[in-house]
This record gives structure tokens, sequence and C-alpha cells, in this order.
């Protein structure tokens, strides 16, 4: 139902971040026993928005994996590829994203990213049907692409959250990673069939259609089921510089989070490097073709897949251990690939590789974001795609240069090992002798780094006030501090 959210009085730091009870900590650390697997899809507007994306994400993995071939056919220089992986990233270095997230509604924010990656697709499709593509061509559309998703993918993330309720947060998260491994294994499949049979144009169309489910999805959404969200304030100059570091300084000030985007960021930049590495093996070490290259992102697709469906029955917060052990032992799967030659052995490495894959980056993901207030939900994801997938073009390049270098295999290498010691590095500064670790083994105490929501009024009847009044809500973060105002502090909890 619709809420109305009051801002009648002036906020302070103790009103905007008090410590939930300890009958809603028990609540959200027990909610994996009175839900199942799909939970999440109950909400109607969180189901159009899934099935939308699994149509959507699976028409991008069959572009992905044509356009990785296609360069492939434009440049035997397995660089190319790197510089495709840098443009298509590289924009998520520059947090700005975010900021759009937080000032804009999110439904008609991802109506405009999802309308313009369509265009480029069939721009793609267009330069490939008529035999005019070059491979400029392609490095100036991963750049469109590229800035698009700077937008897109911090706005589709915080948007999460104003489809279900809370403590369906990892539930829906863990459902969103399901339907992406889903699309990662019959994308890629499906691709490497259509390439042999057809070619890479056809691809690149049936891309640009998919679009329109995630469009459509998103026009019959119910605006008044939304949950209620607090928008960013419009600024001018300086002040929306600083409103685009909010995100940045709140993880800095929240040492759980320093640790946990310190994971990610390493994950990031070395791990999830498959869109390079995964061509060359099948090319380079396997001698094959397109099929055992669409089978090897589909046996990761596969292994991810299994690994958000358990995640998601299992619910609960997640810990430290868990992102410790996740990480871990995705990065020692990856790496074990290096000394792999047989390609049911790779397959099989790949399906464990992507199990981890899938459970480490949910966990993450719901971590950062019921650790932050709604009104920097934007902004503090837009730093997570920052890190996770903006650093993604620094490794790209990294791997790309070793494969051609030393070869594939040192390159899965380079890849694993630094997520196996990023996370005993983490799993130090969260166990090390001294350290608060009491608090880890127990759900509910995980769950006083979460801020609470904004003061609810009663129900209102008839359409949400968001909808009737199209006046911004001012924000209760306080970006700058009034004289004699005392600075936030980190609780206790957040140091565990």
């Amino acid at each position: 139902m619709p809420q109305r959210v009051d801002t009648a009085s002036p906020p302070n730091v103790a009103s905007v971040f008090p410590v939930p009870s300890a009958s809603s900590a028990s609540g959200i650390a027990n909610v994996s026993s009175t839900s199942g697997i799909f939970s999440a899809l109950r909400y109607r507007n969180y189901r159009l928005f899934w099935f939308g994306q699994l149509v959507s994400v699976t028409g991008t993995f069959m572009q992905g994996t044509a356009q990785q071939w296609l360069v492939l056919s434009l440049s035997s220089n397995a660089i190319a590829l790197g510089i495709v992986g840098t443009l298509q990233f590289g924009p998520m270095l520059v947090p700005f994203g975010g900021a759009i997230a937080d000032r804009w509604p999110r439904r008609s924010v991802l109506m405009c990213t999802q309308a313009i990656a369509g265009t480029l697709a069939l721009v793609l499709y267009l330069l490939t049907a008529t035999g005019m593509v070059q491979l400029w061509h392609v490095f100036v559309l991963a750049l469109l692409l590229g800035l698009n998703n700077a937008v897109d993918m911090p706005t589709r993330q915080a948007f999460v959250s104003e489809m279900v309720p809370r403590e369906r947060l990892l539930n829906a998260v863990s459902l969103n990673s399901a339907q992406f491994n889903a699309s990662r294994i019959v994308g890629p499949g499906l691709a490497g069939l259509l390439i042999a049979l057809f070619g890479t144009p056809l691809l690149f169309l049936l891309n640009a259609v998919s679009f329109l489910a995630v469009i459509v999805g998103l026009r019959l959404m119910r605006t008044s089921e939304l949950m209620p969200v607090t928008r960013a304030a419009a600024t001018q100059g300086m002040a929306r510089l600083r409103a685009m570091g909010d995100g940045a300084r709140f993880v800095l000030t929240t040492p759980k989070l320093r640790t946990t985007f310190l994971i990610i960021a390493v994950c990031g930049m070395f791990g999830f490097n498959f869109n390079v590495l995964l061509p060359l093996e099948a090319k380079g070490v396997l001698h094959a073709g397109p099929r055992v290259f669409g089978l090897l992102s589909s046996a990761l697709g596969a292994g991810a897949l299994i690994g958000a469906l358990l995640l998601a029955k299992r619910g609960g917060m997640p810990n430290n251990r868990r992102l410790v052990t996740m990480a871990a032992a995705f990065g020692l799967l990856e790496a074990s690939v290096a000394i792999a030659a047989s390609v049911q052995l790779v397959l099989v490495l790949m399906a464990l590789t992507g199990f981890f894959m899938s459970t480490f980056s949910a966990s993450a993901n719901t971590r950062v974001q019921l650790s932050s207030p709604s009104e920097l939900h934007g902004r503090i994801m837009s730093v997570y795609t920052m890190v996770f997938i903006g650093t993604t073009p620094i490794g790209n390049l990294l791997v790309s240069a070793v494969a051609g270098s030393w070869g594939v295999p040192v390159s899965f290498a380079i890849s694993g090992i630094p997520c196996l010691l990023a996370a005993l590095a983490a799993g130090w500064i969260w166990f090390r002798p001294g350290a608060t670790t009491s608090a880890q083994s127990a759900a509910p105490a995980a769950v006083t780094e979460v801020p609470a929501m904004p003061v609810i009024a009663a129900p209102l009847p008839g359409p949400s006030l968001a909808a009737a009044d199209p006046r911004p809500i001012r924000p209760t973060y306080p970006s700058r501090l009034a004289p004699g105002q005392p600075r936030l502090q980190p609780r206790a909890a957040d140091h565990d």
C-alpha cells in the first residue's frame, strides 16, 4: 500500500540512522524460514521486471557472444577484445549514474536507458547486415553502450529495493542473479548455434527487439505499489559534484562496507574477465569453434544459476564468513583452469567457478543495499558498479596483454589468484585477534548496520503521494553538517 513520508520536522543524525530494534532484526534474519525460493515474485511489479529482464538479458548475452566473435573475425589480435571491454565498461569508473538514479524516478530513467541500448544494437545490426562494419565501429558503439550502462546499471540495482520490501531484498537480488545466469546459459549456447547457421548480424537484431520486453514491463507497473523512496534535491555547480561523492563517503566511513568493497574491487578487476578469457580459451587452448565457446559460457552460467537459487532459498543476512569463503573458492577455482587441458575438465571448473561467482556477488550486493539509506541507494550502487564492473576494463587489458605475451593459462592464474588473496586479507581484517567477530555468527547482529527508513505515517487511500505531487521530496541525508551538529560516527556493529 502507498505510504506517506513525513519530512515536516528537521532531521537529525539519530533519527536518520537509528539502530533497528531486536524484533525487526530477528524478523529479517529468520525470513528464510518463512519464504520460498521465488517469494519475491509474489510482487507484481517485481514479476514484470524479472520476466522482462529474462528476455532482454538473454538477448544481451547473445549479442555479447556475437560481438566477441565479430571482433576476433575483424582482428586476430587478442588486445582488440580488451579494448572493447575497456570502452564498454570504462565509463562506469565515473559514478555519475547514481546521482541521476537518486534525483529522478528510477522507472522513468530505466525506460530511457533501455530504449537507447536497443537503438545501439539496431545500429550494429545494420552495419553488419550491410557488410559495412569495421573494427572502429564496434569500438564507438561499445563506448556509447558503456556511457548508457553507467546510468542503467546502478539505477537497476537501486530500483529492486523499490519493488520489494527490505526483508525480501536478498531473495530478489538472488533471483536477479538466477535470471542473469539463466540468460548466461541460454544466450551464449543459442548464439553459438545461430552464428554457425546464420552469422552474427541476426543476433544483433534479436537483441534490439528484446529490449521491448523490459520497456513494456516497466510501463505496465503500478506506481502506487512501489516502495516509498526519498528523492535527492536538485543541485547546481559544486553541490552537484559533492552529491556524486556522497555514496563514496558513506562507504569509506562504514568499516564493514569498506572491507567488503575491497573484495568487490579485486574480484571485479581481476576475476570477472570471462568476456575476454572464454573466447581465448576456446580458440587458443582448446582449439575449438563458436560452439565450444558457447558451451563454456553456458557452463559458467549453469553453475551460477544453481548457486543463485540455493542462495535465494537460504535467505538470511550475508555475513563475513560467507563472503570470505565464497570469494576465496571463486578465485581458487578460476586459477585452476590454468592447468586444465581438456574440454570436459574446463567445463566442470567453469561450472564450479560460476557457482561461487554468483553466490558471492549476490551476497555482496545485498549487504551493500541493506547497509545504505534509501535516499543514497543510487549513489552507493553507482560506487558498487564502479568498483565491481567499472574496474573490469583494467582487468580486460591486463589479461588480454598477458594472454598475448605468456598465453591464456597464465591469464587465468592472474585472474584467480588476486581474488583468493583479497578474500584472505578480508578474513584477516574481520577475524584477526582483537577484532570484534562475535556478531558475525548471529544474523540479527549483522542487521544493526541497517539504516532505518524515514518516519512513516498511516497509509493513505487512493494514489500514492509521490504520484499526486510531482515535487521532489527533500532528502533526509545531510550532505553538509550545520554548525554544532555532531558528525555521523560508525556504530560498533559496523566494525564486525
